[in-house]
């Protein structure tokens, strides 16, 4: 089994390579067509382009289509394979359909492992140089434009901004309030405050404090006072595929930050963490069920197994787009809506294994 185990391992991973290559490079025509009016009206340099965009792009869309296109790759060779009755001709010498599948498993373990470290290391590395290009080439520049903005920075502290500038990174008619429970206790008034990007902290000009939890109130005024608050003005940015860019451990820093302000939106960061934890596991499911969905030789032909495979791949997709819609309204929960296509995928693998030629 050695030799086989080699020959259709190899044969897998070069036909999930080429079905990838084939696909991402019918996605870049596509962008490019779109997007040229863009790069000749902006006049972005040809270099940035190949280099800071497509160069970034490619490993992006192949990682992101990476699960579904083993899974088609996976039902084009193995239905190849039965056509020409080479798995009967297999399973006739005595191994069994479980053995048959090992190689098909050793495959998608160097998939998945490469998908995991694309996903949480490379890939968001790659998204800020691409996300940047686009934002300077294609995307209109951006200006925050907000007014009588209310942020929660901590559990029971509230600030308020009447404008801010992104281009100065100037905040105006500001004001900070703590409450405990239903009342409020101190609050910072301030014309308005500037970030000081060498202490990293903002500077507070023109403030007043009012204490109002001691007897008697008393009040304080002041010119200028540096401050460290847990707001920054990376929150005023575009947020536009911001979670893209994120490594799994900025990932995380960014949730917990979140949560400490004790601020809502958390859903959609939550839901980008544990993807990137099952799209490994997604691989392997899918080409399990790949495998046994056209291991059986049929009248049918090949191109009968391939558009089931594709109708069987388009139903996990919507299945996948409703459960993360429904989670980042906060039906349910973010875990279980990433997990969920895996799951009833995973079932439906163990449901068609009955099936299969023995």
């Amino acid at each position: 089994m050695k030799i086989l185990d080699s020959y259709i391992t190899k044969r897998f991973l070069i036909t999930y390579i080429y079905v990838v290559m084939i696909i991402v490079a019918i996605v870049v025509v596509v962008d490019y067509t779109e997007k040229a009016d863009d790069f000749i009206e902006k006049k972005a340099p040809t270099s940035e382009i190949i280099f800071n965009y497509y160069f970034n792009f490619i490993p992006y869309w192949a990682n992101y289509i990476s699960p579904l296109m083993i899974f088609i790759a996976t039902v084009f060779m193995t239905a190849n394979m039965a056509a020409k009755t080479e798995i009967i001709a297999i399973l006739s010498s005595g191994v069994s359909f479980l053995r048959f599948m090992r190689p098909y498993v050793f495959g998608a373990t160097i998939v998945a492992i490469i998908t995991f470290f694309m996903v949480g290391w490379v890939i968001p590395k790659a998204n800020k140089t691409r996300l940047t290009f686009e934002n300077k080439y294609i995307k209109n520049t951006y200006y925050f434009n907000q007014r009588d903005l209310h942020l929660k920075i901590a559990p029971e502290v509230y600030a308020y901004l009447e404008s801010y500038s992104n281009v100065s990174k100037t905040g105006f008619r500001f004001t900070m309030e703590r409450i405990k429970g239903t009342k409020l206790v101190e609050k910072l008034s301030a014309e308005q405050i500037v970030w000081n990007p060498e202490k990293k902290k903002w500077k507070i000009e023109d403030y007043k404090i009012r204490k109002l939890d001691t007897e008697p109130h008393f009040l304080v005024r002041g010119t200028s006072i540096d401050s460290t608050l847990n707001m920054y003005p990376k929150d005023f940015e575009s947020d536009y595929m911001l979670y893209e860019t994120f490594t799994i451990n900025e990932l995380d820093d960014f949730i917990n930050q979140i949560k400490s302000r004790g601020s809502d939106g958390v859903e959609t960061y939550l839901i980008e963490k544990y993807q990137r934890y099952s799209s490994p596991f997604a691989v392997f499911i899918l080409t399990i069920i790949g495998v046994i969905l056209s291991a059986r030789k049929s009248r049918g032909g090949v191109g009968l197994q391939i558009a089931l495979g594709f109708i069987l791949a388009f139903v996990y997709i919507m299945f996948f787009i409703l459960s993360k819609g429904i989670a980042e309204k906060g039906d349910i929960p973010p875990l279980l809506a990433v997990w969920l296509p895996n799951i009833v995928f995973g079932l439906i693998g163990l449901v068609l294994y009955k099936t299969v030629p023995r």
